[in-house]
């Protein structure tokens, strides 16, 4: 998928008029803080990739339920290579640390050495490390939504199918980065 100009303009639509449901306000208050006092670490991972932190910093939640025990691919322990997709990762003999993790993690994905981290094309970056499996279903993706009124319900289980009825459990991306924004953590254009 590209990011065209009608796509990007309905990721901005979408993060203005995002708002965090009431019975999630708290988790996704503590979650900000918790990445927000991290983020020394995430920019050492992601300053020299040209990763900007608060981006590392929402795929480790969402991915590793930030932990920093965790690959960044896929939340698989460091101690050995990743054993979910993808599979294999990093090269090289373990344990990794965190940041080689996080470092090979953003590079393996094409997040690494990218120029424009603006609103559409972050969210269309994130959107992408997850997959867009969800576009052709007609629902809004929970990796980035989840949490406010942008998704309901349908979501891929971990064997990979679709279950039109399941709920994702996780806070979206877009949505963490609305309450960094929102808090002044970050500015986003």
């Amino acid at each position: 998928m590209q990011l065209s100009a009608a796509v990007e303009e309905d990721y901005r639509r979408l993060f203005r008029t995002a708002e965090v449901r009431p019975d999630h306000r708290r988790a996704v208050g503590d979650e900000v803080e918790s990445l927000v006092a991290h983020k020394k670490r995430y920019r050492k991972a992601g300053r020299p990739v040209g990763v900007p932190w608060w981006v590392v910093a929402v795929i480790h939640d969402l991915e590793a339920s930030r932990r920093f025990d965790r690959h960044l691919h896929n939340g698989d322990p460091l101690t050995a290579r990743t054993v979910h997709v993808p599979k294999n990762r990093p090269s090289g003999p373990p344990p990794f640390t965190w940041e080689q993790s996080a470092s090979d993690a953003l590079g393996f994905d094409g997040l690494a050495g990218q120029e424009d981290w603006s609103l559409g094309h972050a969210l269309f970056r994130l959107e992408a490390f997850n997959g867009f499996g969800y576009r052709p279903k007609h629902i809004n993706s929970p990796y980035l939504w989840s949490f406010c009124q942008h998704y309901d319900k349908g979501k891929f289980a971990s064997d990979g199918h679709f279950d039109a009825g399941l709920v994702s459990a996780q806070c979206g991306a877009a949505v963490l980065l609305k309450v960094m924004a929102e808090e002044r953590h970050i500015t986003l254009h």
